[in-house]
């Protein structure tokens, strides 16, 4: 008896609104923090190689491509917001398969096949991405045995939305990270962008822990991290030694490698 088909949920458009705001301030290659912190921050822990297959999960308008295939990777992005894969293509078509779908529902999009690529990627995505369990599990359903799975995002430890931010200890002439709160997952609305100011994002902090047994979970085993403070330690803004120590002392992202071991 063949299973029964569920129709797939239309993908979200969540982000069309502020696809040209984003666009427009990240550019073709990124942002500056992409440029400088995060794609380095993602090649070193996915090594691509010629041959393999690289799936890029809220791939927005596309800055990993270029990278990917410049190593003889076979890059594929995808992104629920229709408008910014057509800023992808755009810029980068040539380079690989833009494809619309839902990030936490990878089997119902009919351009992708289980076990079929090498590495799934999540570049400063996963943090706009719920729920989470479902975003790893579609992950590991696109991974061989043996894949890789990397993950980027700002520090669930030191970056939570509005419950966080930079402090000044006047006494001791210290500049320090102050956290308000930790545990409690949140779904934070961020302010609103684009002409108009007519759309909003919405970003989900979770504690470490979630990440690392929801990964555990779909069974992949983490083998590298990297903990990263912010390339701005030089800037003329944050002048003085104590500024200089907080920037380079306390990271404000995370990346994560694992391997897809199947589920537990």
């Amino acid at each position: 008896m063949a299973p029964i088909q569920r129709p797939a949920r239309p993908a979200s458009r969540s982000w069309d609104p502020v696809a040209g705001w984003y666009a427009g301030w990240a550019g073709a290659q990124g942002s500056e923090h992409h440029r400088r912190l995060a794609i380095p921050a993602v090649l070193e822990l996915l090594e691509p190689v010629a041959g393999e297959r690289i799936l890029d999960v809220g791939c927005g308008p596309g800055a990993l491509a270029s990278h990917v295939t410049r190593a003889g990777a076979h890059y594929t992005g995808i992104d629920a917001s229709r408008k910014l894969l057509a800023i992808a293509r755009r810029h980068h078509g040539a380079r690989g398969d833009f494809v619309l779908g839902d990030a936490t529902r990878l089997a119902e999009c009919g351009a992708l096949r289980a076990g079929s690529f090498d590495a799934v990627v999540f570049l400063l995505s996963i943090q706009d991405i719920d729920p989470l369990d479902r975003a790893i599990d579609s992950a590991a359903w696109a991974l061989r045995a043996g894949g890789r799975i990397v993950i980027l995002m700002t520090h669930p430890c030191f970056r939570v939305p509005r419950q966080s931010g930079w402090g000044w200890d006047a006494s001791r002439k210290l500049r320090y990270r102050r956290i308000d709160r930790y545990l409690t997952p949140l779904a934070v609305p961020m302010k609103r962008y684009g002409g108009g100011r007519r759309g909003a994002t919405r970003s989900y902090h979770r504690p470490l822990m979630d990440y690392v047994n929801r990964l555990a979970g779909a069974g992949i085993v983490v083998d590298r991290l990297l903990e990263l403070p912010t390339y701005r330690v030089d800037s003329p803004v944050r002048a003085g030694p104590s500024a200089q120590s907080a920037d380079g002392e306390i990271p404000l992202f995370l990346g994560i490698r694992g391997r897809c071991h199947g589920p537990r």
